[in-house]
C-alpha cells in the first residue's frame, strides 16, 4: 500500500496504524445511527474518502482499494469522519444507498448472539 503524500500531515500524525498500515473504519448510517459495517483504511483510502465524499476502503483480501458501491450499486456518501481518542479507529457516518453488507443485508451486524444475564 502506498503512503499518501496528500493526506493532511496533522491527520496522518494522529493515526495509530496496524503493522500493515491500516486503521479500522466503523461505518454508521447518518439517519438511523445503525452500525453498518467495519472496513479498513490506509492513508490513501482516508484521503480519497475525505476529498471525494465517497467511502473508499482497502481490501485486505484483494489487496486493492475499493469504493463502496462501485460494483454493487450500494453506495456510501460520506457525511462525516471522526477519529477516536486513541487514533486507532475512524467513525465514518454515511448516507447508505441499498444494502451495506455484501450478503444483501442492511447491516453486516445482523446475527444476534445470546448474552447470558
Amino acid at each position: 500500500m502506498p503512503e499518501s503524500p496528500t493526506l493532511d500531515p496533522a491527520v496522518a500524525a494522529r493515526l495509530k496504524r496496524t503493522d500493515d498500515g491500516l486503521v479500522a473504519a466503523i461505518v454508521r448510517e447518518h439517519g438511523s445511527g445503525d452500525v453498518l459495517m467495519l472496513a479498513w483504511m490506509d492513508d490513501e483510502a482516508l484521503h480519497r474518502t475525505l476529498t471525494t465524499g465517497r467511502a473508499t476502503y482497502w481490501s485486505r483480501s484483494r489487496r486493492e482499494y475499493w469504493v463502496k458501491g462501485a460494483t454493487s450499486g450500494h453506495h456510501q456518501y460520506v457525511r462525516a469522519v471522526a477519529l477516536d481518542c486513541d487514533g486507532d479507529a475512524l467513525l465514518v457516518t454515511v448516507e447508505q444507498v441499498g444494502a451495506a453488507c455484501h450478503t444483501g443485508e442492511h447491516t453486516c451486524f445482523h446475527t444476534e448472539l445470546e448474552v447470558s444475564r
